[in-house]
């Protein structure tokens, strides 16, 4: 068997410059890419009539469309007759598709909240189990800030397959109420205490006064001393309604802290 040597050569060296040349376009793509998805999300944010959830989303699918293009690119490039693949692509979609069949609902449902947007950028949701301020919707995930700024990725699938409850759909104020346990003898100090903080924080409402009272006798095993139910109510922003629940414990823990 004779090997032809100059054909040997030839043949590197043609396949070492297309290796070259397709690295060279995988690094040119992904910068385009980049730039492609900056672009979009500029051109439709300058607009101020696209809503920032469809202009992430937008920006995530010309960004991909582009890498698509390069490897289709970098396959021709290598000899390899992109419309043989769709036969082989073909043949193996069902097979993927039943393998990524989540991540294929959890695009679906990324569509599906752009196309009906529940939410949108900052506004504070509890879903899924979770709750936080929508950061940004991608093509898989849902990204929330909790309120101690940790970081929450949802799968598209869990929160449009879950109730979306969103405090900042309506504007204006809403009703907060929060209870907790007390002994009889320091309720009266307790209250008058968290009616004072109250007063004082910013986020109430400031046209309706908060209040507290007693909800319901929790125990009466020693009558001299019964257990009972304070019921605090006030008024402030769905957005921040939690944040004063937080307020209120805290304050009704530190007091009875102090009495005991």
């Amino acid at each position: 068997m004779t090997i032809n040597f100059d054909t040997l050569k030839a043949s590197l060296v043609l396949y070492g410059l297309n290796a070259i040349y397709a690295v060279l376009l995988l690094a040119v793509g992904w910068y385009l890419s980049a730039a492609m998805q900056r672009f979009v999300t500029r051109v439709l944010s300058v607009t101020h009539r696209v809503d920032p959830l469809v202009t992430l989303f937008v920006g995530s699918l010309a960004r991909y469309g582009v890498l698509a293009v390069v490897g289709i690119a970098v396959l021709q490039l290598f000899g390899i007759q992109t419309a043989s693949l769709v036969a082989v692509l073909g043949a193996t979609s069902l097979a993927i598709g039943l393998a990524l069949q989540g991540t294929l609902s959890n695009l679906a449902a990324g569509v599906m909240l752009l196309l009906f947007r529940p939410f949108h950028i900052g506004d504070d949701v509890e879903v899924a189990g979770k709750a936080g301020k929508v950061r940004s919707l991608s093509l898989f995930m849902t990204e929330l800030v909790a309120p101690d700024n940790t970081q929450i990725l949802l799968p598209n699938g869990q929160v449009w397959g879950a109730a979306i409850i969103n405090h900042s759909a309506y504007p204006g104020t809403g009703e907060i109420k929060v209870t907790f346990p007390v002994p009889a003898g320091a309720a009266p100090a307790l209250a008058d205490r968290i009616l004072k903080e109250l007063r004082k924080d910013s986020r109430i409402d400031d046209q309706a006064q908060p209040a507290v009272s007693v909800s319901k006798v929790l125990d009466v095993a020693n009558p001299a001393a019964p257990i009972l139910e304070l019921t605090v109510s006030a008024k402030a922003k769905p957005s921040e309604a939690g944040a004063v629940k937080q307020c209120v414990l805290d304050h009704a823990s530190a007091l009875l802290a102090t009495a005991a």
